[in-house]
């Protein structure tokens, strides 16, 4: 099956693109900032929508600044009503969170003081669990007023954990959906430099799951083998960067495309592997003063007191790319996409949302069928797939017993009593935003 617009949207070339959870600094910005200069989507609607209408009224302003700036033909427009915002829409962009740091430092902290060292607690572990069954309700109830307002559009999600939610979407809604994250580019940039080379020379494909994934071939822009030149600049570099990646890669053979602290969430081994700057709190909080040095940057654009440099810069994220592409059948390579497997990684479950490279035409997205991973990676990846599966149904069903199951089957818990009492503690400290598991109550 292929993850596809209706053909009817390929004949208009002023598509509607919707970016719900506009009121980011970094997704709103990000995204603006694209479409204006992405020839292709020039004439094109694009709608803000938040529920923070201060936010939302904040980067409605500045986005007027970017498409004066630019000279773009995008028309802007913002609201804080979602089904005025998804009324017709052809492409739907998803980034949202609910209370996300207060949440966060919640579902690190309680399994932390139990004894259960999750490395960053937001996508695998207890945290991952309850991060997914808070962010289910929400991402379902848009998937909703899609299926009624704009049944045709494809949704591109960036809202972590972004295979389970994608998961989540494909199995209850009837909405096509494709998960994006920029991690394997973020890798690719790490890597260029111990390697000796700029990031503009290589190249790689990569597939696995999500935050969990490997360079099955790395190479340069002329096809030459980069392995080599990796193994090289290895050999000088720091021995903290990179600790647990380099001894993945030791053990199985592929470096992974991605960083320690994201391999780390689903490793029973990674807190004493990963560099104590990027674990626990030391993580959070670095997270949370970038959020917030961002909004204050956006308020010295909107203010005038920081110059908007944007006229034909683009901010490195996908989703404008991708919508383009389709809209032009540009026939375009993406190093990562998360779809359900048909078969693209061949030793991962079949339909569990694994990704991979795939080619970006007038018809949607095609994923590339890149063959197996060493049979060490398929175990630890068939292991989280299962997990996710147990998490997704619990997230949906609101099943306590599937959700408790989900712990206990996570490598990072250690200890059964301090799984339950973790569940129990999160369970209770979340109550307000897990509605499915408190009817009948």
């Amino acid at each position: 099956m292929f993850y596809c617009v209706g053909p009817q949207l390929y004949a208009v070339l002023m598509a509607r693109i919707v970016l719900i959870g506009a009121g980011s600094s970094v997704f709103g910005y990000n995204s603006v900032l694209d479409a204006c200069n992405i020839e292709a989507l020039q004439g094109s609607s694009l709608v803000l929508h938040d529920i923070d209408e201060g936010r939302l009224e904040e980067m409605g302003s500045l986005a007027s600044k970017i498409v004066g700036e630019t000279g773009s033909e995008v028309e802007v427009e913002w609201t804080s009503h979602r089904e005025d915002a998804l009324a017709d829409a052809d492409f739907v962009v998803l980034s949202i969170a609910v209370d996300w740091m207060n949440r966060w430092r919640m579902d690190w902290e309680i399994p932390f003081k139990l004894g259960i060292k999750q490395v960053i607690g937001e996508n695998g572990g207890p945290g991952g669990l309850f991060h997914t069954l808070r962010m289910v309700p929400p991402v379902l109830a848009i998937c909703s007023d899609m299926e009624d307002l704009c049944p045709d559009a494809l949704l591109l999600n960036y809202t972590n954990p972004v295979p389970r939610l994608c998961l989540a979407v494909e199995r209850y809604t009837d909405i096509s959906v494709l998960g994006l994250c920029h991690e394997v580019e973020h890798q690719m940039q790490r890597l260029a430099p111990v390697m000796g080379m700029p990031f503009s020379l290589l190249d790689s494909v990569s597939c696995g799951l999500n935050h969990f994934s490997w360079f099955k071939e790395l190479r340069l822009t002329n096809g030459d083998d980069a392995y080599p030149l990796l193994d090289e600049g290895l050999k000088g570099v720091d021995p903290t960067f990179q600790p647990l990646c380099r001894a993945i890669y030791d053990r199985f053979g592929l470096y992974p495309s991605t960083d320690d602290n994201h391999m780390g969430e689903y490793l029973a081994y990674a807190w004493n592997a990963c560099p104590e700057r990027d674990r626990g709190f030391n993580w959070i909080d670095r997270m949370e003063r970038g959020g917030e040095e961002n909004w204050q940057r956006t308020k010295r654009l909107i203010e005038g007191s920081e110059p908007l440099d944007v006229k034909g810069r683009l901010s490195g994220e996908r989703a404008m790319p991708i919508i383009a592409g389709i809209v032009t059948n540009s026939r375009h390579l993406e190093l990562q996409v998360n779809l359900p497997n048909e078969g693209q990684v061949s030793n991962l479950m079949e339909d569990a949302i694994v990704e991979s490279p795939a080619l970006v035409d007038g018809s949607g997205i095609h994923p590339i069928h890149v063959g197996a991973l060493p049979d060490g990676l398929a175990a630890l990846c068939n292991i989280q797939i299962m997990i996710q599966d147990l998490v997704v149904e619990a997230a949906y069903h609101g099943d306590r017993d599937i959700a408790m199951q989900a712990v206990l089957a996570d490598p990072v818990v250690h200890d059964l009593e301090a799984g339950k009492k973790a569940f129990e503690a999160l369970m209770e400290a979340h109550r307000d935003l897990l509605p499915q598991f408190m009817e009948g109550l």
